[in-house]
């Protein structure tokens, strides 16, 4: 597949009441078109964040933002742009970090997350220095981490409970 530029086209989902801040690395390909976090069927955030939190999956976009905000969850990505082969983070270059103080200025954060190794990576490389605030890594919820079943998900995220009260 060939690698194209892309560019970030999803707005952050926050509020001044949100408690932690998950981090994917960049939307993939059905993220981008359906201009919405994790909206490829397959991905297992939105049943994750459900089960971890004992509610019914939210289905629409709007749902799914009034899921966040009521639980106190910010969401967005460590990444605004970068040279991209279809979805695969692994052939990420060039990449652009998007400035995560929008987001650290307006919510009292209590901790940051990452879906996924790649996530954490970029946080690290990218963001770290710049905020100060190390993240905790989570198992990433993309179908293509099959050696995590949606119970076992379920179980590595319950990190989050803590923060958001």
């Amino acid at each position: 597949m060939k690698q194209m530029t892309a560019f970030h086209n999803i707005d952050p989902i926050y509020n001044q009441d949100s408690k932690i801040l998950i981090l994917g690395s960049f939307p993939s390909v059905k993220s981008r078109e359906g201009q919405f976090f994790y909206d490829h069927p397959q991905n297992r955030f939105w049943k994750v964040l459900a089960g971890v939190l004992e509610c019914e999956v939210p289905q629409t976009h709007t749902q799914k933002k009034a899921f966040l905000l009521k639980n106190h969850i910010a969401l967005w990505d460590v990444l605004q742009s970068c040279q991209i082969s279809g979805s695969a983070d692994a052939s990420i270059q060039n990449a652009v970090p998007n400035d995560l103080s929008v987001i650290l200025g307006t919510a009292d954060i209590k901790a940051i997350f990452c879906n996924g190794a790649a996530s954490y990576n970029y946080y690290v490389k990218y963001s770290l220095p710049l905020t100060g605030i190390e993240a905790m890594k989570l198992p990433s919820t993309s179908p293509a981490n099959a050696a995590f079943s949606l119970e076992r998900l379920k179980e590595q995220w319950q990190v989050i409970c803590p923060y958001l009260y």
